[in-house]
């Protein structure tokens, strides 16, 4: 097996040198192969400069480097598209995450699972602006995709190549990787990992990614529910506003027919009006996103399902 580390770097040349011993004193200690893929996200200091000189001396470190600053979600991807490893782990450059802890991870992938994210039990950030909203936005992320984590924002996690090749990120979608490859049917486990306070630089995370979270995480449940079946969300909504403005405008016409009561100055007519023409926007958003999920998948070629193993030679196969 060869284990491929990913490491996204934003400005940490103070980082670099002492992560890269560490970890490479982690690294010549297992049985298996190994390379070591540096992302430089357009760093404004000497970062990329260093990671050169690192892999001048390395052959077993690649080094990617953008043009510009993409951010964390980029990074990552990128690194999982340049891995070449069977097992790819990912580790912040910051030297918070503790990479003596890389071993205990594959131990738990040798039991099968296809993922294992790391759960930064003694957490060492500030309590109100990092550790509170980190806890709160957990719990929600939990409940909303189903996949109950203590810890998504931990970058400590080891991954099977082939759960990373289906995977595609945007936006801040790097901390829903559980929740996304859950809906593929990988296995996943949670491990408690060693949080070190940082030592050099300063943090890149600001109390305003929670409210790209948020937005991220609704777009992230309705590609786990309703990617491939569109119309059964905007359908039902669009059925149940339509059925609402139809229900209230019979009222009002039973009303105005048999009791003579009077329409014109009656706000609630304008309410039915609007609710049926709801009702027909959303249905009509439902129908274009069937169209759109059928050029999708079938323009690509891209199956609906995903094959874990098949056992037993099929004939014309």
């Amino acid at each position: 097996m060869k284990l491929s580390v990913v490491i996204p770097i934003y400005n940490e040349e103070e980082n670099i040198n002492p992560l890269y011993d560490e970890l490479k004193a982690v690294l010549n200690t297992l049985e298996h192969e190994h390379e070591i893929v540096f992302v430089d996200d357009g760093s404004r200091d000497n970062s990329l400069a260093l990671l050169e000189k690192i892999q001048q001396q390395d052959d077993k470190v690649v080094v990617v480097s953008f043009r510009r600053n993409f951010g964390q979600t980029a990074a990552m991807s990128a690194g999982f598209d340049y891995a070449t490893g069977d097992v790819i782990a990912t580790l912040d450059g910051d030297m918070q995450n503790d990479p003596h802890d890389l071993p205990m991870f594959l131990t738990k992938m040798a039991e099968g699972y296809d993922l294992v994210s790391g759960w930064r039990y003694k957490r060492q950030d500030p309590f109100l602006n990092r550790r509170l909203p980190s806890m709160i936005a957990n719990k929600i992320i939990s409940i909303v995709t189903g996949v109950h984590l203590h810890d998504y924002g931990c970058t400590l996690k080891t991954f099977r190549k082939e759960i990373t090749q289906g995977i595609h990120l945007y936006g801040e979608m790097h901390r829903f990787i559980p929740a996304i490859a859950s809906g593929v049917g990988s296995r996943i486990a949670e491990v408690r990992a060693n949080h070190r306070p940082r030592r050099f630089g300063t943090s890149k995370y600001g109390i305003s990614r929670t409210l790209r979270v948020v937005l991220d995480l609704m777009t992230v449940k309705f590609l786990l529910t309703f990617s491939t079946r569109p119309i059964h969300i905007f359908g039902m909504l669009g059925l149940a506003s339509g059925g609402l403005g139809f229900a209230v405008a019979l009222v009002m016409t039973v009303q105005r027919t048999f009791f003579g009561m009077p329409l014109a100055d009656r706000p609630l007519l304008l309410l039915a009006v609007l609710l049926i023409f709801m009702g027909i926007q959303f249905v009509s958003i439902g129908l274009l996103g069937e169209l759109q999920v059928r050029t999708y998948h079938e323009s690509q070629n891209k199956p609906i399902y995903v094959v874990r193993k098949v056992f037993g030679k099929q004939e014309g196969k």
